[in-house]
């Protein structure tokens, strides 16, 4: 059984048509982590589209935000505004799926999905310190969570703990031999990159040869950019595509 991971994939059409295209025929199964929606232009399309072909999803801050689970007075005035544009996009039936969507961390088969943190589905892993108290609470060795929209994750030994790397800007693969550890991966984020390279990313996961996939793909970025501003929504939201920022 191998798996398609995906996380944060706000409402950008043109990469996760492109993450779709890339990965079609590797995979037999879609998780998502959430942030299905919020800062790009096609909440609806990518609400659809991870409805109708995830067997399971996680529920993130901006899917909370979009159906009034989350209060958005913290959110940046950028994510705020947008936040407001993608509530007037869902019709009632994507809000309802989106209000339904469950808590991580959600346990699959022989692994964990989750947002943020298993801790707490709001708690960003950023660091080896995060990553240690988080992998004490893993009931399975493999958990998936997104929220930072940083490809790679962490792996945790019994002598201590590193990064795991991710693709290189001239490669489209890294693969991850998973041995006898703790693993917190990260598929990186399909709409919203936020670690320098401005690609879709996702990951393949397959546990029965204990290998793991972290890609990078090429997308539309113009097109992608051109429904945002003509959406009305924050030229940052934007402008930041290019970058990976």
């Amino acid at each position: 059984m191998r798996y398609l991971i995906l996380s944060d994939i706000h409402a950008n059409r043109q990469a996760l048509e492109a993450v779709a295209e890339h990965a079609s025929g590797g995979y037999d199964a879609v998780a998502c982590l959430g942030d299905v929606v919020g800062y790009g232009a096609d909440p609806a399309f990518a609400a659809d589209w991870v409805r109708a072909n995830a067997k399971w999803t996680v529920r993130g801050n901006h899917d909370k935000a979009s159906v009034g689970l989350e209060d958005i007075e913290w959110f940046n005035p950028a994510a705020r505004q947008a936040t407001l544009w993608t509530r007037s996009q869902l019709s009632a039936d994507e809000q309802d799926w989106l209000r339904s969507l469950p808590r991580g961390p959600v346990p699959v088969d022989d692994f964990i999905l989750t947002h943020g943190s298993p801790i707490d589905e709001d708690e960003y892993l950023m660091g080896p310190r995060e990553a240690s108290e988080a992998a004490e609470y893993l009931d399975q060795q493999t958990c998936f969570f997104g929220h930072t929209h940083l490809q790679g994750g962490f792996v945790v030994h019994r002598n201590g703990i590193r990064r795991i790397a991710r693709p290189d800007f001239d490669q489209e693969e890294y693969a991850v031999e998973l041995e006898d550890a703790w693993y917190l991966l990260n598929p990186g984020s399909v709409g919203q990159p936020r670690d320098g390279d401005p690609r879709a990313a996702y990951a393949i996961f397959d546990p029965q040869h204990k290998r793991l996939l972290l890609r990078r793909v090429l997308y539309d970025i113009a097109e992608a950019q051109r429904r945002i501003r003509a959406a009305g929504l924050p030229a940052i939201l934007a402008d930041r595509l290019a970058f990976g920022s």
